[in-house]
């Protein structure tokens, strides 16, 4: 079995990610123009998840480094030809390959699970940019997927579980994360933060299972761990899911550039 169909530390198993949330990427590949990349620039793709955007952005002629949390998503890059490390975002400069200036860090859907300590993320995203450089990102915003995150905090309330020890994601307001990189020294020249109601492709209990893991795998028993997708599923049926029987997840998204002063 190769690397990238294995489950990793993380929880992570990059066949399912490919085939229930392969929209991740597809629905960004805009913000590569928002990244705008030149023929032979270095740029470091932070979250590279398997490296389908990091694969486009090397098409432009960038020099790319993947780095992710998730040795699973890593193997899955380096099957595309890619040159990508295992890495915790908030120490870059300890690996080898990721010590160095970078024309730009590009970061899609990523950010939001860095939950522990934005603000050192931030600061070793700066650290790593050449003088000029650009912070390109995507990420969650306060609200984004914010039904889904209520039911799976109360029915694992509900079954004894500390929500907060569970719940991995941050999803801050715009502001809120504006103020973050202006006090790690950069300047701000454009940021949106947007609705982007997005059809899953297939069931929800497809998602919990591949983007909900912590929640779900708090469960160790096979039989608690269904009866409490069940139960979410069963309570977002019918904000979600349409007639036709697609579900529809209310993400939120903000987008940024910000640059390191020269």
């Amino acid at each position: 079995m190769s690397g990238a169909a294995e489950i990793d530390a993380g929880g992570w198993r990059a066949g399912d990610y490919a085939r229930n949330a392969r929209f991740v990427a597809e629905l960004a590949t805009d913000l590569i123009d928002w990244l705008a990349p030149a023929p032979g620039e270095t740029i470091l793709d932070l979250g590279c998840g398997d490296g389908a955007l990091t694969e486009r952005i090397a098409a432009a002629g960038a020099d790319m480094v993947g780095v992710d949390g998730s040795a699973s998503m890593v193997a899955a890059a380096r099957e595309r030809g890619l040159t990508a490390v295992v890495a915790d975002a908030r120490a870059l400069g300890a690996v080898a390959a990721l010590d160095r200036a970078f024309d730009a860090v590009f970061s899609n859907a990523a950010l939001h699970w860095m939950h522990d300590d934005p603000q050192a993320v931030i600061e070793h995203v700066f650290a790593r940019l050449k003088p000029g450089g650009r912070f390109v990102a995507e990420m969650g915003a306060s609200g984004n997927v914010a039904p889904i995150r209520a039911v799976l905090r109360a029915e694992a309330d509900a079954r004894g579980h500390e929500p907060d020890t569970l719940d991995p994601w941050y999803f801050p307001t715009e502001t809120a994360y504006l103020d973050r990189l202006a006090t790690a020294g950069f300047h701000i020249e454009r940021s949106h933060t947007f609705e982007r109601p997005t059809q899953l492709p297939g069931d929800i209990a497809d998602w919990l299972t591949t983007l909900a893991r912590p929640f779900v795998t708090a469960f160790a028993h096979g039989a608690a761990r269904d009866a409490y997708v069940a139960a979410v599923r069963e309570r977002l049926a019918g904000e979600m899911r349409h007639r036709d029987g697609q579900w529809v997840a209310p993400y939120v998204r903000l987008r940024f550039i910000a640059r390191k002063p020269d």
